[in-house]
This record gives structure tokens, C-alpha cells and sequence, in this order.
């Protein structure tokens, strides 16, 4: 099974049951080397299932000191297609990192700030 990483609306209930029919099992874990910034969603839809228009991304910055907390979960590779639907609404690109716990997982940066 893929592990995803959220940061963001993903770790909300409503969210999680609006696109995948469920509530999801997770570990709290962190993005070390990048930091929070706020961007502003444009997408109608994607702003109606998540309730808000302002979202936090996790801009890479490369420093040790720096973390995003989030929560890790177990997804099926089609719940990951879903979940690439509902991101790329919202101009929302996946990327493979690793967390600070090592482990690898899939996780959701902005297509408008550069990333590793």
C-alpha cells in the first residue's frame, strides 16, 4: 500500500469522506526541510469540498531545523488516484520524500513553488 502524506485538508474527516468514502488511519509524522507558506486556492470546487479558499503549502527550503507536522496514512493505489484528482484542482502536484521518521511516502506541494 502507498503511504500518503497530508499536511493539509487530506488529515480532516469531512474531507477524507467526501473523496474517499471513508476515514483514514494515520501516524502523525513530519516533512523535515520544508516550511509552511499560505497560497490561495482558485478552484471553485475544490474550495466547496475543502470549506476554504486559503490552504498552507509545504515549500521546500532545505534546511535540518525545518518541519511541517502532518499525518501519514495508508491508502490504496486507487484511493492515491482520488486523492490525485482532488490535489490537482487545486494546482496541487505529488512528489516522493521522505519523512523524519524514514519512511517513504507521497505528498502534495504546490505546482507554483518549486520543489526538489
Amino acid at each position: 500500500m502507498p503511504l500518503l502524506f497530508s499536511y493539509g485538508t487530506l488529515q480532516e474527516d469531512s474531507v477524507q469522506l467526501a473523496i474517499f468514502g471513508r476515514r483514514l488511519e494515520g501516524q502523525r509524522d513530519a516533512l523535515v526541510g520544508f516550511e509552511s507558506s499560505p497560497i490561495e486556492i482558485e478552484n471553485l470546487q475544490f474550495v466547496a469540498t475543502s470549506g476554504k479558499s486559503r490552504h498552507v503549502n509545504a515549500e521546500f527550503n532545505g534546511r535540518g531545523d525545518s518541519r511541517v507536522s502532518g499525518t501519514v496514512f495508508d491508502v490504496t493505489d486507487s484511493e492515491l488516484a482520488v486523492a490525485d484528482d482532488y490535489e490537482r484542482a487545486a494546482d496541487y502536484v505529488r512528489r516522493h520524500v521522505t519523512l523524519e521518521s524514514g519512511r517513504r511516502a507521497w505528498v502534495y506541494v504546490s505546482a507554483r513553488i518549486g520543489t526538489p
